[in-house]
């Protein structure tokens, strides 16, 4: 009898130990990075090079799966409904302040543990070079002399954080909301190649996601939405310069995991994120492409992310986005 407790207790010390090991060991196979937007855009570009540096810093596999659709419902839902187990991670963006506004989801910032913030940019005004509009100024003429509904504009989906950069242009300058109609897409990359085939007339969307068709000569760059010019377009006027609008438009992107995440697990991935943000292959990465740098950690992260969503839901009513 002595001897079944002493083994029964040597048993229950070898799996507490072996326990104890394996989350130590953490990570110990592939781990999966959800991407809610289509590749090719600027929040896949910013998640894969922190994939990539995860990935040397981690000492394993970090994939890249992009999960479109539903102007980012599906691949936020993906992340949020993953096991809180540190193998599945994402790239949440400002949207998850937005899409339950909209009534699009149930889901918002509270269905995860934030890991980092490690971006940040200004909306922007892109035509094509076909197009006749060479400033800002010269675009927003044509379109208040429009009927509502004559230009058409993309970039993201119906009621994403691109078309508030339109609405929020649009009422800064006394116009309706809906002056200019609204194509959904899966992101900016879509909705550039939409406006460069002559399917759209503007995009508004971050620079960055643009600088490939810029540099081809295939996109004009028109305004950016910050309070200052960008130092990889210091050619491109801000908004209030070239139309004399205040609106300004920032958006962000995070890192997080699925609500309940192991403590020792979070603050792994949360160390390593930091380090993956410091190195020169992540910085000069993010510089060489326009994108903007900010660090978060994980509680920074969840109450910026918190105050977010309330100013979001402010602007969104007042520009009838909001349900």
């Amino acid at each position: 009898m002595i001897r079944g407790i002493a083994l029964a207790a040597l048993a229950s010390v070898s799996m507490f130990g072996l326990s104890g090991e394996a989350q130590a060991q953490y990570p110990e196979r592939p781990i999966q990075m959800i991407v809610p937007w289509a590749a090719g855009g600027g929040t896949d570009a910013t998640g894969r090079i922190i994939a990539t540096g995860l990935e040397e810093v981690l000492g394993v596999p970090v994939n890249v799966v992009n999960r479109t659709g539903g102007s980012g419902v599906v691949g936020h839902t993906a992340i949020a409904s993953a096991p809180a187990d540190g193998y599945t991670i994402g790239v949440v963006t400002i949207e998850i302040g937005m899409m339950h506004w909209q009534g699009l989801t149930d889901l918002t910032y509270e269905n995860y543990d934030f890991l980092a913030q490690t971006n940040q940019d200004a909306a922007s005004v892109m035509v094509s070079t076909d197009s006749e509009y060479e400033t800002a100024a010269d675009l927003l003429a044509a379109i208040k002399e429009s009927e509502p509904g004559t230009f058409k504009a993309s970039g993201t989906g119906q009621g994403g954080i691109w078309h508030l950069g339109l609405i929020g242009w649009m009422m800064s300058e006394d116009l309706p909301p809906d002056q200019v109609a609204w194509v959904p897409s899966d992101g900016a990359a879509p909705g550039l190649q939409n406006m460069v085939a002559g399917g759209v007339d503007v995009v508004t969307a971050a620079l960055p996601e643009g600088r490939s068709l810029i540099e081809a000569e295939r996109v004009r760059p028109l305004a950016n939405m910050d309070t200052k010019r960008l130092e990889l377009f210091p050619e491109v006027p801000t908004l209030k310069e070239a139309t004399g609008s205040d609106w300004v438009l920032n958006v962000w992107r995070t890192i997080a995991a699925p609500k309940g995440l192991p403590p020792e697990v979070k603050e792994k991935l949360a160390s390593a994120l930091k380090t993956v943000y410091d190195g020169a292959q992540y910085q000069d990465f993010m510089a060489s492409r326009g994108f903007g740098t900010i660090f978060r950690g994980p509680e920074e992260t969840t109450e910026f992310v918190a105050a977010a969503d309330k100013q979001l839901g402010e602007t969104m009513r007042a520009g009838g986005l909001a349900q």
